[in-house]
């Protein structure tokens, strides 16, 4: 085991074209780093490293199957007190391995640890800014570019023929058999209300299956953000909303097309991703309580749809205090006027790269 602590020391690591992302690591500070598959942690996390001094980090990917865990146990902290360690780096962490007093630690995983000496960051697939520094260039195409190749940063380099095996093969490499179809479920009904009980229903038609194992995986895929839920405004026993992780995941297992709610589920990951407080309620897509504003999903929307649409929504809009009403089109851009809120249509290109 000491010769394969001294293999890992001693390997050169290399990120080939790398494109800088949201997320910054700082020195000094041990992170854990959450996200799905294929998000980018591992560069993330390698292009920090080459920024160092290559003496003084010990990168180990814990999914290597040579680490015989009892012994790198028994030799990791002496190993790294010997090579003067100061950073450690564990991606595809799990917990069984042993943590060594160095510096600054960084571990990689999908699902959370509770550690509170590490700082939690989770890394979500490309946001529309993100993705734009992967293309060649920007013009009127890039955003039906999004939406043909999702926000999965690999799939740049990926032939378009062979994207969906491609998610396929990632997702059933990375889920169990039961998540994989609850999965596949959700992206069937993205952006509609979803309940456990109601995907148990559908897949006991055709499997034999345990409710209570089928609501552990669930769970499961809500922890490791590979399905998002939306709740409803003051209502928490709802059934929620929910939404898949990337919009490509639609394409790759169903071969249901729905305009529409894809262009709701990307409205969606960018308010996540910008970490707002959201809910919904009847009529009403997103409901951002902090911003007393109202975001809706119009992709073709006119200004005669859109003031009728307000027009249904003005009991919620007088009783909350509304003060913004946004709704995001696909290319539609107009003010219009009403006495207790603005309203306004913006095309999604122009607000995902807004403030």
């Amino acid at each position: 085991m000491q010769n394969l602590l001294e293999e890992f020391y001693k390997t050169d690591l290399i990120v080939n074209k790398f494109q800088f992302r949201k997320l910054f690591l700082e020195e000094d500070i041990s992170y854990q780093i959450n996200g799905i598959s294929q998000v980018g942690k591992t560069k993330l996390v390698k292009n920090y490293l080459l920024t160092l001094k290559k003496n003084t980090y010990l990168y180990i990917d814990c999914s290597d199957v040579r680490i015989e865990l009892d012994e790198f146990n028994k030799y990791i902290s002496s190993f790294c007190i010997e090579n003067k360690i100061d950073i450690l780096v564990y991606d595809n962490y799990i917990e069984e391995f042993k943590i060594p007093n160095v510096s600054q630690l960084i571990i990689t995983s999908e699902v959370p640890i509770d550690n509170e000496y590490l700082t939690s960051v989770t890394l979500y697939p490309l946001d529309y800014e993100e993705f734009l520094a992967y293309e060649h260039k920007y013009d009127s195409t890039a955003l039906n570019h999004f939406f043909q190749l999702g926000a999965y940063p690999a799939m740049h380099k990926i032939n378009s023929d062979e994207r969906n095996i491609y998610i396929q093969k990632t997702l059933s490499y990375t889920l169990d058999a039961q998540e994989f179809e609850i999965l596949k479920i959700c992206a069937r009904m993205n952006s509609l209300k979803l309940s456990p009980f109601s995907i148990y229903e559908r897949l006991k038609q055709i499997q034999k299956v345990s409710k209570d194992k089928l609501y552990r995986s669930f769970d499961s895929l809500v922890a490791k953000n590979y399905i998002h839920l939306l709740y409803k405004y003051n209502h928490k026993k709802a059934t929620k909303k929910v939404y898949l992780c990337d919009i490509s995941l639609k394409s790759a297992l169903v071969s249901q097309k729905h305009f529409g709610r894809l262009f709701e589920n990307m409205l969606f990951l960018e308010l996540l991703k910008h970490k707002h407080e959201m809910f919904y309620d009847d009529g009403i897509d997103f409901y951002l309580p902090n911003d007393s504003e109202i975001i809706l999903s119009m992709p073709f929307a006119d200004e005669r749809s859109l003031f009728k649409k307000v027009e249904s929504l003005e009991a919620f809009i007088v009783t909350n205090g509304i003060t913004q009403v946004t709704a995001i089109t696909m290319n539609n851009e107009a003010i219009i006027s009403h006495p207790f809120s603005r309203i306004e249509m913006i095309p999604f290109d122009i607000w995902a790269l807004g403030d």
